[in-house]
């Protein structure tokens, strides 16, 4: 899972990505409002995290320009100013969580991790598809009831899978959101980890779909 963190204060947004890159997240930063409208607007992400407190244009401006141009991917706000006016403002604005400064990372990690599940459908932090199942808090995934030890990359390809509702996956998109933007990975490096995951799991748990891309088996619908 690919996500943004815009956050102006710099140790505050390093431990963000840090927190947020442990939990198995490929994280971008943006450091003031006009670089996140910007990489909102032309990246692909699947979640971002925003505070509202941000130089050259402010964290609402910076929402409210990404829903007027259809960016549809869960937000999360952050703001050390915690009433409740502001609260109703950002909710109007497209936001779809609502976090206060100070706050604990592993909260943050839970509802970052809700609003992807949410906005793909999942309920329970354990998703099942087919015998497949991911426990997306734990990072553990089991296929049949046997687990199956996986490393944080493997891991992560069969999460944004598993998210995808049955839709055929590119190998370009994946690299997107498996490696990100400061180190694109190729489709070679995508195909020698199917292998991989194949070998470990199943060779009929991810299929080929020629032309579109890979696909969880019986995720489809």
């Amino acid at each position: 899972m690919r996500a943004l963190v815009v956050e102006d204060d710099a140790d505050v947004a390093a431990d963000l990505g840090q927190g947020l890159q442990n939990a198995g997240f490929v994280v971008d930063i943006a450091r003031e409002g006009e670089d996140a409208w910007f990489k909102g607007n032309v990246e692909d992400y699947d979640v971002a995290v925003l505070d509202l407190g941000l130089p050259r244009m402010d964290g609402l401006s910076v929402l409210k320009r990404w829903r007027d141009a259809q960016r549809t991917f869960p937000v999360l706000i952050l703001s050390a100013r915690n009433d409740w006016t502001e609260k109703v403002a950002g909710i109007e604005s497209g936001a779809d969580d609502y976090l206060g400064k100070p706050f604990e990372m592993a909260e943050l990690i839970a509802r970052v991790r809700a609003l992807v599940r949410r906005a793909a459908g999942h309920a329970s932090s354990v998703i099942e598809i087919g015998r497949l199942a991911l426990d997306t808090r734990r990072m553990s995934a089991s296929y049949a009831g046997r687990p199956i030890r996986l490393s944080q990359l493997e891991f992560r390809f069969l999460d944004y899978l598993a998210h995808q509702r049955g839709r055929a996956v590119s190998s370009g998109e994946l690299a997107e959101h498996l490696y990100g933007a400061a180190e694109p990975g190729d489709s070679n490096a995508i195909e020698a980890l199917v292998v991989r995951l194949r070998r470990k799991i199943g060779p009929e748990v991810i299929e080929t779909r020629r032309g579109f891309g890979y696909v969880l088996a019986g995720g489809s619908t």
